[in-house]
């Protein structure tokens, strides 16, 4: 069975942030979160959306850009390595 939803302590993990940093986030609507008891819990399916904003828009261009790059240098031996 596949987890749904993740503790503030998983989704720290996963930005490379404090979980009061993720609380913060939380507070000011950057992160959707529902409360269950005294815990503040993530769904799955917001995941994507929260690493994508976390990434930032400089960081993702950049990284597209030395995806391109990689592709474009090392595209012949990437196929031949899918091969294996």
């Amino acid at each position: 069975m596949e987890k749904q939803l993740f503790s503030t302590a998983e989704v720290a993990k996963l930005l490379s942030i404090s979980r009061v940093a993720v609380f913060k986030k939380i507070k000011s609507g950057e992160i959707k979160a529902v409360k269950i008891g005294r815990n503040f819990v993530i769904d799955k399916n917001d995941l994507p959306e929260i690493l994508g904003s976390a990434l930032g828009k400089t960081r993702q261009r950049i990284i597209e850009n030395v995806v391109k790059k990689t592709v474009r240098e090392y595209g012949e031996t990437l196929k031949l390595l899918g091969k294996e």
